[in-house]
């Protein structure tokens, strides 16, 4: 059995990488994404202000399963949206929230079904990850689009604020990494299919 210390430390490593990966891929930009990772009974979030592209393991806030800080820095502003998810299942182990071009460019197009409203053009998508749950607009990090999340947090697997960016679960930081990208990718080819006007 692995020490509970070397546990925790590759968690932290690979969020860190997973941090750098989307950054350096411009994914993401300046301040704009966060993301949590479950250890024991603790959350662990990127701090606010956080750029991925600079991330470090002190770079984390530590907050109890009931959102309570426990340690670390303060934690991103969006914090409920993961606790959430983690409230959802004891089987989610990871949360990443972007604000990716394409996810955001698609959230725009009018008449998509609340429930599952990126089109599945190649099956990895719902492989991976599984349908994907349109959130209607409100401001980040205000208490109206906590409410309107866990209103729809059972309804998909997988979730895009709209014009605002997808957010994600996995059972580990490596998973939800894997899956935001066939999310992201995904979003960009309904959205060239959509631009050359060939529809699902």
């Amino acid at each position: 059995m692995k020490d509970i210390d070397t546990v925790l430390e590759q968690k932290i490593n690979d969020a860190v990488w997973t941090a750098h990966s989307l950054f350096e891929r411009g994914k993401t930009s300046g301040s704009s994404a966060n993301m949590s990772f479950r250890h024991q009974n603790y959350i662990y979030i990127s701090a606010s202000g956080s750029c991925f592209g600079t991330m470090t393991p002190d770079d984390f806030s530590v907050l109890s399963i009931d959102g309570t800080a426990r340690s670390g820095k303060k934690p991103s502003k969006e914090w409920p949206l993961h606790l959430a998810l983690y409230n959802k299942s004891p089987e989610i182990g990871a949360v990443i929230h972007t604000h990716s071009v394409y996810s955001v460019l698609w959230s725009f197009i009018a008449g998509q079904p609340e429930e599952d409203c990126i089109p599945d053009h190649t099956p990895y998508l719902k492989m991976k990850l599984g349908s994907i749950g349109l959130i209607p607009y409100e401001k980040p990090g205000s208490q109206a689009l906590f409410d309107a999340f866990r209103e729809r947090v059972h309804r998909s697997d997988g979730y895009l604020l709209r014009q605002h960016g997808p957010v994600v679960p996995g059972k580990t930081v490596m998973d939800a990494f894997y899956c935001l990208e066939e999310l992201e990718d995904s979003a960009r080819i309904a959205w060239e299919l959509y631009r050359a006007g060939i529809s699902k």
